[in-house]
């Protein structure tokens, strides 16, 4: 799927206008995945088990994002930045920002910044670990 949605991408900043709504309407029939043509990701990304990812169109994704099954990236600006994995479920909502390096715990819903080297878990999402160290709540 990684492979289509950047061929998607390219074909988006060619301006040519058919070809990545078709590619964007082949993943969502049959990955199941809302990808838009619009949304700029970096390169390296892996969609383990593609099923149920949702990615608004105004998101930004860094290098090397790990996305598993169900998450979804949407309602906002949201920037992600490289080598961010996130857990089957989880949810980024509003134009947060999501540092280098973070783990988003499986099913968190992140409504805050998450600062680099940080492990996120929970509803809402909360800080549990920075660069490996546990951090007091």
């Amino acid at each position: 799927m990684e492979k289509l949605y950047y061929m998607m991408h390219r074909l988006y900043l060619l301006h040519i206008p058919f070809l990545p709504r078709f590619i964007m309407l082949v993943i969502r029939v049959v990955y199941g995945a809302f990808i838009p043509y619009q949304v700029r990701i970096g390169p390296g990304v892996n969609f383990s088990h593609c099923m149920g990812i949702v990615i608004a169109p105004g998101a930004r994704l860094g290098s090397r994002v790990k996305i598993r099954q169900q998450v979804t990236i949407g309602s906002g600006h949201a920037v992600i930045g490289d080598d961010v994995e996130f857990g089957a479920g989880a949810k980024v909502i509003g134009s947060v920002r999501i540092g280098n390096r973070a783990k988003i715990g499986a099913n968190a819903v992140v409504v805050h910044d998450i600062p680099d080297d940080a492990t996120a878990v929970g509803v809402p999402a909360r800080v549990v670990m920075i660069a490996g160290k546990r951090v007091s709540n």
